[in-house]
């Protein structure tokens, strides 16, 4: 596999993480929304390190676009971290968004017994939809949104008028995606700019996960009998029902490639969930053996570098 390792960490997201670390002291509840299509990778470690032992509500947002019963499981999952609550929500109902601000008070009884307001903090990684839970809760439009990723740029706080401040921060990935799946993943959703890796490389990634997990739902979509052996065939299928020719009858792989990962975020191949939390540990796993491997030739590099240099003195 690729290793797509993604680093992106624009100057604004350097700045916004200096200033979460020094307001974080006077918050109360912390709010991570993450994609409920990839709930591991739109996690952002950073927040877990800059939260300490904060509350913390897990919203799990675009539930609409995901698998229910994996949502579920992710919740599950998540809820066996000390002092975390998760929930799943859409943005089309609003009564779901409301229900975030009703377990910020159950987080937080002592704020409301002493007759102030609960203090909270939302947070995310880019084009999770956090700008429109934010306009939700305030029921008005205060935050900006797009369909592109990083368009909250400054941080802000928010008075909602019912007992409850919410600060508001940019969209902030963490220095370096280290699980090169993580980095596929986010790119397959749009949570990163579609210039940050190869276009097609992320397509052959997402048709081959899906191919496994969902293969039902390609075959209808793509009006396929039979799903062929590899990622390139099948992509190659898919591009040339979908008219996405050159001359000469030649499959575009980069426009089938663009077909396949725009049908998945507007959610046109149904509810998917990209990850289990199972995967995740095994991941994990590769992710560490494969630091370890690099460690090791580091040392070896430096030591030939050593003797080398002890010859050439000789």
């Amino acid at each position: 596999m690729v290793n797509n390792t993604i680093q992106w960490f624009p100057g604004h997201m350097h700045k916004a993480r200096k200033e979460i670390e020094e307001v974080v002291p006077q918050i109360d509840v912390i709010i991570e929304v993450l994609d409920a299509r990839i709930p591991y990778s739109s996690e952002n470690p950073m927040i877990s390190e800059l939260r300490g032992d904060k509350p913390c509500i897990k919203v799990l947002n675009k539930r609409d676009l995901s698998d229910p019963e994996l949502t579920q499981m992710w919740i599950e999952h998540f809820e066996l971290q000390e002092g975390v609550k998760a929930m799943a929500v859409t943005t089309e109902n609003p009564q779901e968004i409301h229900k975030i601000m009703e377990l910020c008070r159950k987080l937080a009884p002592h704020r409301e017994a002493m007759g102030k307001n609960i203090r909270t903090m939302i947070m995310g990684i880019p084009n999770v939809g956090k700008s429109t839970i934010i306009n939700t809760l305030a029921g008005r439009t205060i935050a900006q949104t797009g369909n592109q990723p990083a368009v909250t740029r400054r941080q802000q706080r928010i008075n909602l008028q019912n007992g409850v401040v919410l600060s508001d921060t940019p969209g902030i990935l963490w220095p370096k995606v280290e699980n090169p799946h993580s980095g596929f993943r986010l790119a397959a959703t749009g949570a990163i700019k579609d210039t940050a890796m190869e276009y097609d490389e992320v397509a052959f990634y997402t048709v081959e996960y899906l191919a496994q997990q969902y293969p039902e739902r390609l075959m209808e979509r793509y009006q396929l009998d039979e799903l062929p052996d590899t990622e390139i065939e099948l992509m190659e299928a898919i591009g040339r029902k979908r008219g996405a020719l050159r001359s000469g009858g030649r499959v575009d792989l980069h426009k089938a490639s663009e077909i396949l990962l725009h049908e998945l975020r507007q959610g046109v191949l149904g509810q998917v969930t990209l990850e289990l939390p199972e995967m995740i540990t095994e991941e994990l796993i590769e992710v560490e053996k494969e630091a370890v491997r690099k460690e090791e030739a580091k040392i070896k590099k430096k030591e030939e570098r050593r003797k080398r240099y002890l010859r050439n003195k000789r």
